[in-house]
């Protein structure tokens, strides 16, 4: 009986709610928390439903009072911008939890469930747990609208380059979808000598600048249109843009430098061939493959054009060749190409194949070069060159042939070349017949020069098989390891956007 006694007084006391008469532990209240909830709702003033702009367009959603996240579904992101909807009515209670209930993706509905605190009668602390339904309201946000019009822009950047072919705008436009500097612009349009970039801000404008003078040599110029203004809070709209020039060197030029930039270089020749156009204008000398790199600064100081046009190229055939092994270098002479090898050919063109008349040169082809090979080149003796420095030397020191680059068949290179590269999406307009030669000739330097290879994205095309090289005349071929496999967009039996798949 005693340890009955004894039991009875170690349970904690109850009571009976002042409502309904239920035995209950005793609280501040003393009301159960069923009737405590129906006297008292702590989520009043929190909305249960509300409304959110998203943008179909660039899959975006407003946060306000004027800016567009980027949110993926269910992700912290996405919560925090549903929390601070209801920031006002949240800050009279305690947030304890929130968290996403699943709906389906394309019912426009967002479900958060919150668990929320707060003190009621006496200092009794009651906890509820509800659910907020979000609304998504499609909005096209200000970035899309002036995509769509197409016509409305805040800067411009004009990419010109005063040259005939368009191989550095091929390169530059490679470059431009490896780092997606194309992605802000409203629009792109091509004209006849260059490229012109819109965009709805100044500050994407300028970031391409720096990318166009980091990687070919540019100079640029700035100026800006006032397009209106409000003198009360005195704020001015304007319009701005940014012109940049490329140097009007591209590869495979014959230039002539002036006497004293040929000599600040390490003495080398004045007649020097442009092997290729980066962020620097690669010179060799085909005399004593003397090599030279020479930046936008300097070029726009000591000034220097090209001596022939591309379609002076002349073909010629190879009817002897030796190796020059020992060169005498002069004093201050500067650093020699390793990659090429100095030969002494005779060459003949073959359109003067029924005479005897051949040249004689010195040319940096010499480890491709053999005898009945075919040959490009540029005939400076028989071409009118009006150039302010080739005038100046000595007959003696311009070479009557300077030889470009060995030739191949066209045809078999298109039809065995199993890649393929992507394409800016422009506005075309004035175009001519001579475009597809000029892009012909980017895809045979992408193949002939490494260096540059290895700043574009080249992808496989599964279209064309690999064949075997039992055919191959030497031709340079790109490897199967150095391209990428491109990403196709399936859809499924909706016709909506499935899953990313490799090919």
């Amino acid at each position: 009986m005693e340890y009955m006694t004894e039991s009875i007084n170690r349970t904690p006391g109850h009571i009976l709610c002042c409502d309904c008469g239920v035995p209950i532990s005793p609280n501040p209240a003393n009301i159960c928390v069923a009737c405590l909830r129906s006297k008292v709702d702590i989520s009043q003033g929190i909305p249960k439903q509300v409304s959110i702009s998203f943008c179909k367009q660039c899959q975006r959603y407003f946060q306000p009072p004027g800016t567009w996240i980027q949110c993926a579904l269910e992700s912290r992101e996405l919560l925090a911008l549903c929390l601070k909807k209801i920031k006002a009515p949240l800050s009279k209670v305690r947030l304890v939890d929130a968290s996403f209930v699943w709906t389906e993706p394309h019912s426009k509905r967002l479900k958060v469930k919150l668990t929320i605190q707060k003190e009621v009668m006496n200092g009794a602390i009651l906890q509820q747990v509800f659910v907020v339904d979000y609304v998504v309201q499609s909005q096209m946000c200000g970035d899309c609208h002036r995509v769509e019009a197409k016509d409305f822009w805040k800067a411009v950047v004009q990419v010109r380059q005063k040259t005939v072919h368009k191989k550095t705008f091929y390169y530059l436009e490679q470059l431009i979808l490896k780092y997606g500097m194309h992605q802000n612009t409203l629009r792109i349009k091509e004209i006849h000598d260059g490229l012109d970039f819109y965009y709805s801000s100044k500050q994407h404008a300028q970031k391409m600048v720096e990318f166009l003078q980091c990687t070919v040599p540019t100079r640029y110029k700035a100026s800006q249109r006032l397009i209106s203004q409000d003198i009360h809070s005195n704020t001015y709209n304007y319009k701005s843009t940014f012109s940049v020039e490329i140097v009007p060197i591209c590869k495979d030029n014959v230039v002539c430098l002036s006497p004293k930039l040929a000599q600040s270089l390490g003495n080398m020749n004045q007649i020097c061939v442009c092997i290729r156009v980066t962020s620097v204008i690669h010179l060799i000398d085909p005399n004593t493959l003397q090599v030279a790199d020479i930046d936008g600064n300097t070029f726009w100081t000591h000034p220097f054009n090209s001596l022939c046009h591309p379609k002076q190229l002349e073909e010629f055939i190879v009817m002897e060749c030796s190796i020059v092994r020992d060169l005498k270098r002069s004093a201050g002479a500067g650093m020699i190409s390793k990659k090429h090898t100095l030969g002494e050919v005779w060459v003949q063109k073959t359109s003067e194949m029924n005479t005897d008349k051949q040249y004689f040169c010195r040319t940096h082809l010499g480890h491709l070069l053999n005898p009945g090979d075919l040959v490009l080149g540029f005939d400076l003796a028989n071409c009118n060159l009006n150039d302010e420095h080739v005038n100046k030397m000595k007959s003696d020191r311009i070479p009557d042939v300077v030889l470009i680059k060995k030739n191949y068949d066209r045809t078999k290179r298109q039809r065995r070349r199993n890649w393929k590269l992507k394409e800016l999406a422009r506005d075309r307009e004035n175009m001519d017949t001579d475009n597809e030669r000029q892009y012909q000739d980017f895809l045979e330097d992408l193949e002939e020069d490494e260096a540059i290879r290895k700043n574009v994205n080249i992808y496989r095309d599964p279209t064309i098989p690999v064949e075997s090289d039992t055919d191959d005349e030497g031709a340079p071929r790109i490897s199967l390891a150095e391209m990428l496999e491109d990403l196709h967009i399936s859809q499924d039996a909706t016709g909506e956007e499935g899953e990313l798949m490799m090919t």
